[in-house]
């Protein structure tokens, strides 16, 4: 374990001085000196020599803290936290003893959740396209909820839970609304792959035919509309229009649902200045909604279920590269890291612009226009375009890039065999080692054929 003293009085004062610069950083950040950043009480120059690069360091405090304020901001609902964001053995434990519940996509999220000591009643599978194994696994551990995507998981779910089972489920409905930060992330509007629709009477369908499994207990709708909404008011239309669709199966059916699951999204900031979602504000106004809009339809409050991911861990992340070389070419300067496309695909994949900053030295140049490219071989393998770094950045500095914390690991591939970069967790100024570094006697290993 590495461990690095508190900080002083004066290195506090750098840090308040710098502020500013550091709002989209984890809040246990301090500037021990110019030219080094400090998480958690550890040093990202000396994590960086110690782990290697790449590395992304999560903050321990910072996720937990996370976990509370929306635990506070929803006492009466229940928060799953998404695991599709990030997921170790870790996290499973620090969600858990904060009372959170997990929401996962996956027999693979599932088995390490539960496998680590993660009840699994307090976990909820979703999926656009559960294979068999899924929703094997899913009966075997005896998850909490089953969310229902597609009608054909009707049928192929009371097999499998058999005439004499029983499993709670849900049902994915998609309201028909517009909302997150990139189109491949907009996943509430009709005519995509997710969810039952609402508008063409699928939804509707789909239920009577859950009703007619009697071992199949619905709960509750589930509507989730994508990712990086920084607005309250697609939440509250999507209340709504999910409440509408409430009070159609009560008058049809007869059906009192106890449960309403809003889904994610919740935007971050990832740059200074951007925009992010106002938790309290989501919370006052859905509570609001909900309540109106279920005393005009005549019909009892459902649980409120919400499903934060990136939210939690992404501000709590910091990636940390090596600088490899400095090109200029024609009118740009391109700072080329050992990482990338393949620890972060996000940028090539939706465009998230990052604010890189140089750690580890302090340098009196006046900042430069530059971007940070990655080590692949492709000319989308960019990380952060046009953004400020001192004019003599050179080969051996280090450079941090904030809000690492979300679809960073989860989404890494092997692209050039580079290997998945390991994740370290910092707290109280210690350092440990949460998942290993990916060598190439891994890759060699899973290999079997000549």
């Amino acid at each position: 374990m590495t461990t690095v003293h508190e900080p002083t009085a004066s290195s506090t004062a750098t840090a308040t001085a710098t502020s500013a610069g550091l709002s989209v950083w984890p809040a246990s950040t301090t500037e021990p000196r110019h030219g080094d950043l400090a998480v958690g009480g550890v040093s990202l120059a000396e994590l960086a020599d110690r782990f290697g690069t790449p590395v992304y360091v999560l903050d321990e405090a910072e996720v937990r803290d996370r976990c509370r304020t929306y635990r506070d901001a929803f006492p009466d609902a229940e928060v799953l936290y998404a695991a599709k964001a990030f997921l170790c053995r870790a996290m499973a434990h620090w969600v858990d003893e904060e009372g959170l519940g997990l929401d996962v996509c996956s027999a693979g999220e599932l088995e390490l959740a539960v496998t680590t000591g993660f009840p699994p009643e307090r976990i909820t599978l979703h999926g656009n396209a559960k294979s068999p194994h899924d929703l094997d696994t899913a009966l075997r551990l005896g998850v909490g909820r089953i969310v229902i995507d597609s009608p054909s998981e009707i049928a192929r779910l009371a097999a499998a839970v058999g005439p004499g089972g029983h499993q709670k489920v849900m049902v994915r409905v998609v309201p028909g609304i517009s909302a997150g930060g990139h189109e491949k992330i907009r996943t509430g509007t009709d005519d995509q792959k997710f969810g039952l629709s609402i508008t063409d009477g699928y939804a509707q369908h789909a239920i009577a035919r859950i009703l007619d499994q009697p071992q199949l207990e619905l709960t509750g709708l589930h509507c989730h509309l994508g990712s990086q909404i920084t607005s309250v008011k697609p939440y509250l239309a999507a209340v709504r229009r999910v409440v509408g669709l409430m009070a159609r199966l009560h008058e049809q059916h007869g059906l009192l649902l106890p449960e309403l699951d809003l889904g994610g999204g919740h935007g971050i900031a990832y740059r200074p200045g951007e925009p992010a979602l106002d938790l309290t504000s989501l919370a006052r106004k859905v509570r609001a909604e909900l309540a109106d809009a279920c005393a005009t339809s005549g019909l009892p409050v459902p649980r409120l279920i919400i499903e934060p991911g990136r939210a939690i861990v992404g501000p709590a992340g910091v990636a940390l590269y090596h600088v490899l070389s400095v090109k200029h070419t024609g009118s740009h300067t391109y700072v080329a890291v050992d990482g990338g496309m393949s620890d972060n695909p996000r940028p090539a994949l939706y465009g998230v612009r990052y604010v890189p900053r140089l750690i580890g030295r302090h340098s009196s140049a006046a900042p430069a226009l530059v971007t940070v490219v990655g080590r692949h071989c492709e000319a989308g393998d960019i990380l952060a375009a046009d953004i400020e770094l001192p004019a003599d950045v050179r080969p051996g500095d280090v450079l941090a890039v904030p809000v690492a914390g979300a679809y960073h690991l989860s989404m890494a591939s092997g692209y050039n065999l580079v290997g998945r970069p390991p994740v370290a967790a910092v707290r109280d100024g210690i350092a440990r080692l949460l998942v290993r570094r990916e060598s190439l006697e891994d890759i060699r290993s899973r290999d079997v054929g000549l």
